[in-house]
């Protein structure tokens, strides 16, 4: 189906609103384009801008301040959601926004290997596991518990 440019609900005209602070955008849909309308893209679009470090960095802290803190408490509130997202923009005219994407759950390998990585090192905090999962292969990681004396029994009930 091909995109129509022209329409209200066009990610890039309401990234445009977004950039030039359209307080009155949300009020100039129709019933349908409200139902249709997802604030949560404005949110995950706004925080992410290309260019500058320095307004990359604001768009991410001001999103985070303006419109992450109580977002979703006001989810029946789509003109307040947006009112919300439009203190973000700094109003300096349209900025390139790219998709945020939210981050990955980890499957069940991955769940299984920080386990046993927990038990092999029960003071290690989270950010050093990644680190050490970054690091480290599921096979160095077997051949480090077979070192340390772990059944072939143990070792594949725990990976």
């Amino acid at each position: 189906m091909p995109v129509d440019k022209t329409s209200p609900l066009y990610i890039g005209n309401e990234m445009a609103a977004f950039d030039r602070k359209d307080r009155d955008y949300y009020d100039r849909f129709t019933d349908e384009e409200r139902k249709q309308f997802s604030t949560y893209l404005m949110l995950r679009y706004g925080a992410s801008v290309g260019g500058n470090k320095d307004l990359q960095a604001y768009y991410l802290m001001a999103t985070n301040k303006f419109v992450n803190k109580h977002f979703f408490d006001l989810n029946r509130h789509g003109k307040l959601q947006w009112l919300m997202c439009t203190a973000v923009s700094p109003n300096m005219g349209n900025q390139f926004h790219y998709w945020l994407a939210a981050k990955k759950k980890e499957g069940k390998s991955t769940n299984k290997i920080r386990k046993v990585v927990g038990q092999l090192y029960p003071n290690m905090k989270s950010d050093e596991m990644d680190l050490f999962l970054e690091m480290n292969t599921t096979k160095e990681i077997k051949a480090h518990c077979k070192e340390l004396g772990w059944t072939d029994d143990r070792i594949k009930s725990n990976f």
